[in-house]
């Protein structure tokens, strides 16, 4: 697909400086090679730059919060994580959930990287939250060791998780 795209571009210059030239026949091939030579110009933010840096800068941390895809998921990146991590459990269709996941995010890259966030959508995975006892979305589960250590449902502002994630932490 981006090959096509960009052969039509390429055709798409190539034609408008064709059909800028005047028209005759003399001057119709060369105006033509010059045409592609300036079309191939123009695009040459395809082709690496030696100014531009070859890859973008890797860092290895953890990212700071990750959708849970399945058990086997949850268990290895929740329950046997060695950092304590905030399951936050959610829905699409729910309002305050739509407030809360990006504060409760901002809250745990505050600490930078002593918390981990999951995220489990109930609705895709209705037999986690039922295992924990999730009746009301949002609910927001902090666990460490495999074991929950602290809870609450619905919203609370930005100094509220701020402590409650310190509080997790042992801060």
């Amino acid at each position: 697909m981006a090959h096509r795209l960009l052969a039509r571009r390429i055709w798409t210059l190539s034609i408008k400086d064709i059909s800028c030239h005047p028209a005759s026949s003399a001057t119709i091939a060369p105006s033509f090679s010059t045409s592609l030579q300036s079309a191939t110009t123009r695009v040459s933010f395809l082709t690496p730059s030696r100014t531009l840096p070859r890859s973008l800068p890797h860092t290895s941390r953890r990212a700071v919060s990750f959708n849970v895809q399945d058990n086997e998921d949850f268990t290895e990146r929740v329950i046997n994580s060695e950092l304590p991590v905030l399951v936050d459990f959610h829905a699409q269709w729910c309002g305050p959930c739509k407030i809360l996941g990006p504060r409760l995010e901002k809250a745990v890259a505050k600490q930078k990287g002593r918390v981990a966030m999951a995220k489990v959508d109930i609705d895709d995975h209705t037999d986690l939250a039922i295992e924990y006892g999730v009746s009301a979305v949002p609910t927001v589960i902090a666990m460490r060791g495999g074991d929950v250590v602290d809870h609450f449902v619905g919203i609370k502002d930005d100094d509220e998780l701020d402590s409650f994630v310190s509080k997790i932490i042992g801060q």
